[in-house]
């Protein structure tokens, strides 16, 4: 990888994904990096200007006055992400090696670290591969944003690998985060049970985003014949013919079944999750989430 890589990777995602986005959401992220944990501060009575949808209208009831929440919403963040570089993450079927699960992740760490940082904000990362491989310190400016992508890119890719326990990264977030920060766990989540407990732990402590990689592939199986499909972490291997419908159709049912498991382990320990395809637009995909997290704040 050429020393300019990470160089170029910022410019083309300034270009390509940051400047839509501010056209988008017309550079107000508070849908995207303030939740209901981070910044809220305090109550007081109404005022002509305020936003309506910030009234508490359980202690505007109370005290038969309108109330409205008041929010810190210019004090600096600390971001945190916690990113699983197992060997699942280096598969993609859609045309290009930009389309890697892997690409996608830094692609979206660089694109939600320079949005963080251009606004005086620090980030940080913990580094996972068959164990926690690196701790990076949480730092602001354009320069620690290049060094963290300099550092992605430069994790090796594993062979192989055991099957993955996120427990240990998220734990590394637990140990590794001492002050109250927003928190990004990035991952495929195939991976073993068991990291739900931790998970909630950390989002009592912090405010936790999920963001989940996939592949269109790993969700249905299109009919292209006989098959040897691999498992990108053990390197076990299986024939399958997907000529026969009644085994796309439980591919399908078991792919379905793991996302609800998924979503419903997530929504239990309190965190949002941003779904992030390597078919789909990087942009789309986030302005998505905002809306959604921006309806979920106006109701909150």
């Amino acid at each position: 990888m050429a020393a300019a890589a990470p160089e170029r990777i910022l410019q083309r995602l300034d270009w390509q994904v940051i400047r839509r986005l501010d056209g988008l959401l017309q550079g107000d992220y508070r849908s995207l990096f303030y939740g209901y944990g981070v910044d809220f501060a305090d109550l007081r009575e109404y005022q002509p200007q305020d936003d309506m949808r910030y009234i508490d209208w359980n202690v505007t009831a109370r005290m038969n006055t309108l109330y409205v929440r008041q929010y810190v919403e210019d004090r600096e963040i600390t971001a945190w992400f916690l990113l699983d570089l197992s060997p699942s993450l280096d598969f993609g079927t859609v045309a290009g090696p930009q389309h890697h699960k892997r690409t996608v992740l830094i692609d979206l760490v660089t694109t939600f670290a320079r949005l963080l940082t251009r606004h005086g904000n620090r980030v940080g990362a913990v580094l996972y591969g068959e164990r926690v491989e690196r701790i990076i310190p949480a730092r602001g400016g354009r320069i620690h944003v290049l060094r963290l992508v300099n550092d992605l890119l430069r994790t090796p890719k594993l062979p192989r690998a055991p099957f993955t326990d996120l427990t240990p990264l998220i734990e590394g977030g637990l140990n590794s985060i001492k002050r109250r920060s927003l928190v990004f766990l990035v991952s495929d989540f195939y991976c073993a049970p068991g990291w739900e407990r931790p998970l909630g732990l950390l989002s009592q402590r912090h405010e936790v985003i999920a963001v989940r990689v996939w592949d269109p592939r790993e969700a249905e199986l299109p009919d292209i014949g006989p098959l040897i499909v691999e498992d990108a972490e053990t390197g076990e291997q299986l024939y399958v013919d997907t000529r026969d419908r009644g085994f796309r159709q439980r591919f399908t049912e078991a792919a379905r079944q793991r996302e609800s498991a998924l979503q419903h382990a997530l929504r239990r320990a309190g965190v949002d999750c941003l779904s992030l395809s390597t078919a789909d637009d990087l942009v789309s995909s986030i302005v998505r989430f905002a809306a959604i997290r921006e309806h979920r704040r106006k109701w909150a």
